[in-house]
Order: C-alpha cells, then structure tokens, then sequence
C-alpha cells in the first residue's frame, strides 16, 4: 500500500448541492484558489441531493405550513415563513447569474414552473388556512397568492384530489403560481460539471477517514480511494459538506464548536403512482398537514415532478427509522456518533422525543395498504396497483443543548458548525436545506474568510443582486429580481404547463 501527499487551497467533502455551491461561489470570487473535492460515492448529488432522495420543492414557504404558526391570541405569525423566501429568492438570483453567463445548462434541465397549494379539511383548519391567507396574501413575497373553499372552484385546481369527494366535506386550499419543483441532482451535476471545467479537482470513490489540524493551522486529512491507496491532503480550509455524514468526521476534527452535537436519523418513503393517466390529472405541489408527533420533514405532500424530463407524481413522505446517517452509510452510524461529550444530551433528546421515537415505530411499521389510507385522504378512488414505494434519502436532525430548549434539544433546520479562526466548517440539519444553499453558503464566507469579504461584496451583488437587503422592505427590487429571475430561469407564472410540456418534449 502507498501513500501519496498533497496540498492545496480549499478541500470541500463531499459532492452534493451544498459544496457544489461554495465551489462555484468561491470560483467566481477567487478564481485563483485551487479547490479540491472528495466523495465517497461514483459521482455527483448521489446521496441528500438526488433527485429520488428529496421532495425536489422549491422551498419558499409557499406552501408549506410548517413554516407559519397560529399564536395564542389566534393570529399567525409568518415571519419564519418571511425568512425561507427571501432565503430561495438569493438562489434563484445566483442560478439566474449562472445561466445568463453561460456557466450552466439549459435551466429547465433543474427547474420549471409549478403551482404551490396549501390543502386542509375539517373546520378548524380550513379557518387557519383563511387566516393563514389573510396574513400573507397582503405581503410582497407571496403576491398572487388565492384562496379558495368552493368545491367547484377546487376541481379546476386539483382535479384529481377533488374527485369523487363527498358533498359535505369542508376543504380548503390556498394556490399560488409562483412556485418551482426543482431537481436538486440535476443541479448539483451541473455545478460540478462547470467546476470541472474551471480545474476543481474531483475525486468520487474517496473517503475521508480522519482529520487533524497541523502545526501551522490548516488541516490534514487521510484520504482512502477504492483501491485501497491512502493519501494525505491539507488545506487552509476544509468545508464538511457530506449529508448526515458531516456529524462524525466533524467529531473527528476536534474543535471545541463540534462537542455536545449529536444527530438524529430519520429515513423516508415516497410513493410513486406508475399509471400515466393518474399523474396527468395533477399539476402542483400540495401540502397538507403534519400529523401530531411527526417531524416537519414528514409534512405530507402530493407532488408533480420533472425528473429525466418526464413527468411523475409522488405522495408522501412516510418517515421511518434507520440507524444509518447516510443511505449508503452503515448500521453503526448512529451509535459511533455518541462521545463522551455528547453522551447526556443524546440521553436528553431521547426523553423528550419519546412521541417521535413513537411515531417513527409506527410509520416504520406500516403496511402498504395503510400507507394507501393515507394518500387516499388527497386521493380519494386511489388504487393500491398504481402505486409503488420508493426510499427516499436520510436526514439527521441535529440535538443539542440550547436555551430555549434546554439539555437535548432536537433542532428541525440547517445549521453550520465553524471554528473560532474559520477554517473549518461542517453543514449539518436538513429542511430547507438545498433551496437555501446560496444563503447558507454565503453564511459561510462570513464566518470563513471575514478578511475578504468586503472585497467580494461587488462581485456578490452583481451575482446576487438583493445581496445584504431585504426583498420585502425594497419591493421595486423585489419585482425586478422576480422579473429577472423568470426571464433567465424560463418560469412564466402565467403558462406553467406549456413550460413544462415544452421540457418535455425536448
């Protein structure tokens, strides 16, 4: 067995949307700088990112009701849902950078146009549904958004739910044409492939086993490809980018930020209709409510996609249990994530969440024929033969202590974990995860070069032109960006299905 050695500016782990972006955003900022990728797998956006591994929504909090909460004196508050938008709007912009410079492909390769819908039943959600509307449709960010509990109106917009339902039910949906479905593998193939052409050094089949800061502040890492070769790489800065991943090689790092975290697997399930007639009758993405005691991950959704340039619909999805932090990690991913440091947090988390830890036994435990009870709540006359199941990715929610929360708090977001000087950074979390990848990556620039980030700040805003403002509080930019965006990303609010059928028959 040899040994190589090898140093080099950047090393991002890991070749999924996230280290896709800082890639491309630190190529375009410093284009000097050599940057190194490392990946366990055969290829790019193989893991979280693939296109069958996530939702493929452009989380803009639309409609995902998650992202807005009913207060105690019966008001919602959607400032959380605020956030997330202007969050995507900072992708859209930079992907909309990319595209009129000729860095990536056609953008209906990873994106299109599709309708975010918002539907409940039963009468005390149809009316925080209504108020839910109230409070957002007078906001800049989700204008054009409508509202509608007549069932007549109901089966222009979703036909196929609306069908053969009983004439006494209360539903309601709110309806917005604004939103996108966007393959995130498809995406992330894209950047890599644009990387590649600017000398970022890919290398898949290589695995990160350890990390060590060296004497003089970068960091060294031992790398084993599948031939069994070890190397040794170091770098003035090392971005952990590697899905549930992240957690154990940021243990392995040894900085003081990355002690008493620990993570939570939760897997997914979606199922797939395989008839052509039913997936014709849908087109939008229409999320309902989260059941109690379920993750917001498992928020259910019935979904049109655009994946392979073919249409598809998806429900779900199920959540489940594995003790794996990857789709292709292993079984003792979770309990080798347990140190010392973390031990009474973990054991914290697992009192708290004894009704997820419920919940997860439940839905793990599943028949088939239950899954189809629930779908049929969107579907009504749904038949079990058109329909197959399809894992999805794994997402590890990460616990730690926090005062709001206390000793194990489980959190639901995305967060970066950095060190004090900014050398090292690891992305941890899930949802919203890869819609507000520019945002979180911009986040860390600022922690990791806060030395250049002055100078970039031109270079910035002109790929990011709301860069360092609020979209809400400056709504003639607002309207230029969405302007911008839809003419550079082909999504034209008013024909979302001749976009979509122009893709297809590409």
């Amino acid at each position: 067995m040899s040994e190589r050695q090898q140093q080099t500016d950047i090393i991002l782990i890991g070749a999924g949307i996230m280290s896709a972006t800082l890639g491309t955003l630190l190529k375009e900022l410093a284009p000097d700088w050599n940057i190194s990728v490392f990946e366990k797998l055969g290829k790019a956006g193989e893991e979280s990112s693939n296109e069958w591994n996530n939702a493929g929504t452009g989380h803009a909090a639309l409609c995902e009701l998650n992202y807005t909460v009913e207060k105690p004196d019966g008001s919602v508050d959607i400032s959380k849902a605020i956030q997330i938008n202007e969050q995507f709007q900072l992708s859209m912009q930079f992907w909309s950078y990319l595209v009129n410079n000729k860095l990536i492909r056609n953008p209906q390769d990873f994106i299109m146009p599709l309708p975010h819908m918002s539907m409940v039943q039963g009468e005390k959600d149809v009316a925080f549904l209504k108020k839910r509307f109230e409070a957002m449709s007078g906001n800049p960010l989700f204008e054009g958004m409508e509202f509608s509990d007549d069932p007549e109106k109901l089966k222009e917009w979703i036909p196929l739910i609306m069908h053969n339902r009983q004439a006494n039910e209360q539903i309601a949906a709110t309806k917005i044409d604004t939103g996108t479905d966007v393959n995130f593998g498809a995406l992330t193939r894209n950047l890599f492939e644009h990387l590649e052409h600017h000398n970022v050094k890919l290398n898949y089949n290589h695995t990160v086993n350890h990390i060590k800061r060296k004497n003089d502040g970068s960091w060294e890492l031992k790398i084993r490809n599948d031939k069994g070769i070890v190397e040794r790489h170091s770098a003035k800065f090392v971005f952990i980018g590697g899905g549930g991943g992240s957690l154990h090689l940021l243990q392995k790092s040894g900085i003081p930020e990355g002690k008493r975290i620990g993570g939570f697997p939760v897997s997914g399930i979606f199922m797939v209709c395989n008839n052509p007639e039913v997936v014709e009758q849908h087109h939008a993405k229409v999320y309902g409510k989260a059941k109690v005691g379920a993750p917001p991950m498992s928020v259910p959704h019935l979904d049109t996609r655009f994946i392979d340039n073919k249409k598809s619909l998806l429900f779900g999805p199920f959540a489940g249990f594995s003790p794996k932090f990857l789709k292709n990690g292993s079984m003792f991913d979770l309990i080798t994530s347990v140190k010392p440091n973390n031990l009474t947090t973990m054991l914290a988390a697992g009192a708290k969440n004894i009704p997820l830890t419920k919940y997860l036994i439940e839905q793990v435990l599943q028949s088939k024929e239950k899954r189809m009870n629930e779908l049929r709540e969107f579907i009504p006359n749904a038949k079990i033969e058109d329909w197959d199941l399809v894992v999805a990715g794994q997402r590890v929610q990460v616990i730690k202590d926090t005062q709001a929360g206390g000793k194990g708090t489980l959190q639901f977001g995305t967060e970066v974990i950095s060190a004090a000087d900014g050398s090292i950074a690891a992305l941890l979390g899930a949802s919203p995860g890869a819609s507000t990848a520019v945002h979180v990556m911009l986040e860390v620039m600022k922690r990791c070069f806060p030395q250049r980030i002055n100078e970039w700040e031109q270079k910035i805003k002109e790929m990011i032109p709301s860069y360092g403002l609020s979209l809400l509080k400056n709504p003639e930019l607002l309207r230029e960006v969405h302007a911008s965006t839809s003419e550079a990303l082909g999504l034209h609010a008013n024909a979302p299905k001749q976009a979509a059928r122009e893709a297809l028959s590409v």
